[in-house]
């Protein structure tokens, strides 16, 4: 059988960014030699990026890419990028035999399938973790922060942001854009579409500073007694770190945090201002350089931005009556479970009663899950069924397309019902024509189909992806209900994070066996490329002539 795909031209392209995946290693490297840690980690990645980037590249200097070539160099990139981004992990709780001894060795990320699960959830900005003591006892602020970095990465795109510098990959940027890019497509806003890539970065590092500032900003004017890790802290350092951590996996909706109580361990003011840096990730990025360029209508005309701020707000409305009614959280906590008595009592008689309180854990939880940010301002495992499955109804929804959020996205669900308005037309008007319409273009048939399908594959695979996880639990004796069964597969596939129960966010995937761990690896992988790129290259037919 002749192969159809150039695959030397892919895996060539695949090693360009490979290669320079070695420049962002440089940030965590400078912060561990502030902090006196080792610089191993950092130092034998680069070496190995490089070297494997720079070997791939030799398969051919001059690659040409067409439309069978990017769909594969874009699913390989993302799991290269995740096997690469292990190697930190790796030798942190190993070290280099011969060279330099490990700096954790009683890390979780020890064993290789924790250490890919845990790049893989950076990069595709999932935010689920293995990591058994979220600290600095146990990692450097090196690996935590090459963590965080991972997920502002993956947040926008590792291909988009190639695009926008490597000048071998402007031509077929576009196809490889709209292979990686979240949502039905990418809108090209510029005539070049490297000078698109670049405009779309600049606007999310525009965000992230902004954050940033804000954050430490918040320290400064001491409104943010926690944001340093300790009570009413002055170590304006580590103030700075944890403002910088929090900046980089907000924007891209990953989730990840030093901190092992997520922004349950900061102060009100610090969860009111992560909000709409949440609500902003999970926006088409495209409306706001329409904005900003002179067209801000064009966001708020934007049929689903509106739809998006109305989910957002009618599940926010819904906890937070349930929170303030005091129906939004258990009578009383299990014996095994995440929380205590102790907590639940502490958290009733803060919420209950109390509007700023309900309104704002239900307003930070339903944007984080809406988003998958997947940070969490309380332990959810405490709020009753009612609540968590207003969540859970969440976990489906996902940000905007064009945002860096994950899940089916909200221009899915909202073409969706209105397709089936107007089957709901055409059935009591038989000789009506009536096309479905966003943003008063008509859409295209084969457009509808293919989001009806994608939709259907999507649930599919959750149901598949929740089965496989259960039974593999029963396997090695794992008690796992069937709710966080299917919560975790909601959450990885959907790049979300946390779930329910073992997996609530704060808990860990840590108990799962290597088999389910890696498994879920495969479902973050597909979800970030939102299946179908990764399903193709696996097709017979995708290979023949």
């Amino acid at each position: 059988m002749k192969i159809r795909v150039d695959y030397r031209a892919s895996l060539s392209l695949v090693g360009s960014v490979l290669r320079y995946l070695a420049v962002p290693l440089a940030a965590p490297l400078l912060v561990s030699l502030y902090y006196g840690e080792p610089v191993a980690p950092f130092v034998v990645t680069a070496a190995v990026t490089v070297g494997v980037g720079s070997a791939l590249e030799r398969l051919d200097p001059d690659p040409d890419l067409g439309a069978r070539e990017g769909f594969l160099m874009v699913s390989v990139t993302w799991f290269a990028v995740a096997c690469v981004g292990a190697v930190p992990y790796l030798v942190e709780a190993h070290g280099v035999p011969g060279v330099t001894a490990a700096a954790r060795p009683a890390s979780t990320l020890a064993n290789p399938a924790n250490a890919l699960f845990e790049s893989m959830s950076g990069f595709t900005t999932t935010g689920a973790t293995v990591l058994g003591d979220i600290s600095f006892d146990g990692h450097t602020h090196g690996v935590l922060l090459w963590r965080q970095l991972t997920q502002w990465l993956g947040g926008m795109g590792i291909v988009v942001l190639a695009v926008a510098i490597l000048p071998e990959l402007s031509v077929g940027g576009a196809q490889l854009m709209d292979a990686e890019a979240p949502g039905p497509g990418i809108e090209k806003l510029t005539p070049r579409i490297a000078e698109t890539a670049r405009v779309l970065w600049g606007a999310y590092v525009g965000f992230t500073v902004l954050e940033m500032t804000l954050l430490f900003g918040l320290h400064l004017g001491g409104l943010a007694p926690a944001l340093d890790g300790v009570a009413a802290g002055t170590d304006h350092a580590a103030a700075l770190y944890s403002a910088v951590a929090h900046a980089l996996t907000t924007m891209p909706t990953g989730g990840f945090s030093p901190e092992a109580r997520s922004i349950e361990a900061f102060s009100a003011a610090v969860q009111w201002v992560i909000i709409p840096f949440m609500v902003v990730a999970g926006t088409n990025f495209a409306l706001f350089w329409h904005a900003l360029t002179g067209d801000p209508r064009r966001l708020f005309e934007d049929e689903e931005f509106r739809f998006y701020g109305g989910v957002m707000a009618v599940l926010t409305a819904l906890v937070a009556v349930l929170l303030f009614t005091g129906g939004g959280l258990v009578d009383a906590a299990p014996a095994d479970g995440t929380y205590d008595a102790q907590y639940l009592a502490q958290w009733t008689g803060m919420l209950v009663g109390h509007v700023e309180p309900a309104v704002r854990h239900a307003a930070f939880q339903v944007v984080s899950i809406v988003t998958t940010t997947g940070y969490a301002s309380m332990d959810f495992n405490a709020w009753s069924q009612p609540a968590q499955y207003v969540l859970l109804v969440a976990m489906f929804v996902g940000g905007s397309a064009g945002s860096t959020g994950g899940a089916i996205k909200m221009v899915r669900w909202y073409v969706i019902l209105k397709s089936i308005r107007r089957e709901l037309f055409t059935t009591a008007h038989p000789n009506a024509v009536r096309p479905v319409r966003l943003n008063g273009r008509a859409l295209d048939e084969r457009a509808v189909r293919g989001i009806y399908a994608f939709t259907v594959l999507y649930i599919v695979l959750f149901f598949a992806g929740g089965l496989v996880l259960f039974l593999d639990a029963v396997r090695v004796g794992l008690h796992l209900s069937t709710l966080e069964a299917m919560s975790a597969a909601a959450s990885t596939l959907g790049n979300v994070g946390p779930g329910f129960g073992v997996v609530g966010p704060m808990g860990s995937y840590l108990s799962f066996s290597n088999v389910s761990k890696l498994f879920m690896v495969l479902l973050m992988w597909f979800g970030r490329l939102e299946i179908l790129p990764v399903l193709v290259c696996l097709t017979p037919e995708y290979w023949r002539r």
